[in-house]
């Protein structure tokens, strides 16, 4: 999953990124978390985060889990995209990821891969992942890439579907992460799957949601790669269009796992939370934090509480 992020100013090229929630603190030594040595010291488990909201809260969600049966955990939030941190899960410098299957599948995994449903996707993780690497329990809550356009163009238009973007497309400014640009759930496949090409993708760096939000809004772009439990598209009536042709595949919250790093008891209370989370959790939980300011800390102890998972 795309997942933007992590303000820019139009005719900016803004760099690197995940697609479609803002901005939130990083590690608490600051910097990048990777700069720093690898690993959280003897016995402790080290949860990372991708650097846009949405997975950092899911970090701590897995991070208070853990404590919560006394497991020690060391946070490493706000490392980058999957094309930064999934060598680093792969290695053993982190333990726990939060994971969307199918962005996995197809950006690190496997990128030819034609897998769309949620069990179609699981399995393939599973048979195809490094022997270093397993996925815990699929949650409910998905949060998938979209095609999401103004309202004003979706009247202009008739836009329902992605389809419907055949033949006005090259009319139209496309925003996101720059990844997009190249990943098959992104340009790449909008091109294969539906024959569209753009007018101009504006790529937006890890913290411009918001500059994202306002330029789709003031019709400076017209489409974009929005998550689709960013609260912005209902505050702003956005539409999400159809993915008839399935550009973007099941996309559950999943935890990655070092396999060596964690014992029985971490995966049981990863496990827990997927048990119980789901995509209404997240959008209610993502509203909290980015409209009303709350701390994702905070807010992912809440539900927690509960969710029985944490006193």
């Amino acid at each position: 999953m795309i997942r933007i992020v992590r303000g820019a100013a139009l005719g900016v090229t803004v760099a690197l990124a995940l697609a479609a929630c803002g901005g939130g603190g990083g590690d608490k030594n600051g910097g990048n978390p990777l700069d720093q040595k690898s690993g959280g010291g003897a016995g402790s488990v080290v949860v990372g985060s991708a650097n846009f909201t949405e997975s950092q809260l899911l970090g701590e969600l897995y991070a208070q889990a853990l404590e919560a049966k006394g497991v020690k955990v060391t946070k490493k939030f706000n490392i980058g995209s999957r094309e930064v941190y999934y060598d680093q899960v792969k290695s053993g410098a982190i333990t726990v990821m939060p994971e969307y299957n199918g962005g996995l599948l197809s950006t690190s995994v496997d990128k030819a891969s034609k897998a769309v449903t949620a069990d179609q996707v699981n399995s393939e993780l599973k048979a195809k992942l490094p022997s270093t690497l397993e996925i815990l329990e699929p949650s409910k809550a998905e949060d998938k890439d979209s095609v999401t356009v103004n309202s004003q163009t979706a009247a202009k238009y008739h836009l329902k579907s992605i389809a419907d973007l055949k033949g006005v497309a090259g009319q139209l400014t496309i925003g996101g992460p720059s990844e997009f640009k190249t990943r098959e759930q992104g340009l790449v496949g909008l091109e294969s799957k539906y024959g569209l090409k753009f007018k101009k993708f504006q790529p937006f760096d890890a913290n411009a949601q918001t500059t994202l939000v306002k330029l789709l809004k003031n019709d400076t772009i017209q489409a974009a790669d929005l998550f689709t439990t960013d609260p912005s598209i209902a505050a702003n009536k956005f539409v999400v269009l159809e993915d008839p042709q399935n550009v973007f595949s099941a996309q559950n919250v999943v935890p990655l796992v070092y396999k060596s790093g964690l014992n029985a008891t971490g995966q049981d209370a990863l496990n827990a939370v997927s048990a119980k989370l789901t995509t209404a959790d997240l959008q209610a939980m993502l509203a909290k934090v980015n409209d009303e300011k709350k701390d994702p800390s905070e807010v992912a102890k809440d539900w927690l509480k509960q969710a029985g998972l944490a006193s």
